[in-house]
């Protein structure tokens, strides 16, 4: 079994509690408008054009015409991502879980554990019951970075050997939801639910946009309503850095004011959610 891992950052303290590695898995259902990683979204269709524009000579083309990534010449300019028509990354490696295991195990004495991302992980949900598994007998913790796009309480087995999941609640409102990720909204809700009753819910995140007042207001009211004071709250400014430029102007081109963000999660913290707070 493989799956496609488009990244790993060995040590990071935002990624969940303690340090720990984050493994960001390629490919998402979503096409989140504020997306800062879209590179991740879809999996490279082979058109070429990072293999002409490569600065380095690090791409090209392997015998079935799939573009292949030379690491060793690669200088990380990231000109691949930069012109990638199709929101992919030619820097994908498709790994085994023995041989991702053979890079976490440098980082096993210094962290707490990891927590898989993406993209959304649980596209590959058998891939994380295996390696989450292997990370377990180290005696480490596995975290789940997800947008709820995956039924866990139709397959709750990647739960049962995990500390749980961080979840996105991106948006509440209907043609607000539907403007933002273009996605249906049910089943992230119903997971909020559930995550929480099973107690397998480690925090919940809300971007919080520039003068979208009401826009903002639902998501936290709808999400504070819910949690209360039993799990964190994460109230996250939107930055426009890696936002693709095509939607700058509807989300905002300049960050989130922080006074601005503060007023939400105070509002959270109103409505029981007392461990909200921003970021």
């Amino acid at each position: 079994m493989r799956a496609p891992v488009n990244r790993i950052i060995p040590f990071s303290n935002v990624d969940g509690p303690g340090n720990r590695t984050a493994v960001f898995f390629q490919g998402c259902p979503f096409n989140c408008l504020f997306c800062h990683n879209p590179e991740t979204i879809h999996l490279c269709r082979g058109c070429g054009v990072c293999v002409e524009t490569c600065p380095a000579g690090a791409l090209g083309f392997d015998g079935d015409g799939k573009v292949v990534w030379d690491r060793e010449k690669c200088v990380g300019c990231d000109t691949c991502i930069k012109v990638c028509p199709h929101d992919a990354s030619p820097k994908v490696r498709w790994m085994t879980v023995e041989e991702l295991m053979q890079e976490l195990r440098r980082c096993i004495p210094y962290i707490d554990g990891i927590t898989t991302s993406g993209g959304e992980c649980t596209l590959r949900n058998e891939f994380l019951i295996e390696l989450f598994t292997e990370v377990r007998k180290l005696g480490k913790t596995c975290l789940i970075d997800s947008n709820g796009s995956f039924n866990f309480e139709a397959d709750p087995r990647v739960l049962a050997v995990s500390e749980g999941v961080m979840l996105d609640v991106k948006a509440v409102e209907q043609e607000w939801s539907d403007t933002l990720i273009s996605h249906p909204r049910e089943l992230v809700l119903k997971n909020l639910d559930y995550l929480l009753g099973v107690g397998k819910l480690q925090e919940v995140r809300t971007v919080i946009f520039p003068g979208r007042d009401r826009e903002n207001a639902e998501t936290v009211r709808y999400v504070a309503g819910h949690i209360g004071p039993t799990c964190p709250y994460k109230i996250i400014r939107y930055r426009p850095f890696g936002v693709r430029e095509k939607y700058q102007k509807l989300l905002g081109e300049f960050e989130t004011d922080k006074e601005y963000a503060e007023r939400f999660a105070a509002l959270a913290r109103e409505l029981g959610a007392s461990k909200a707070f921003v970021v």
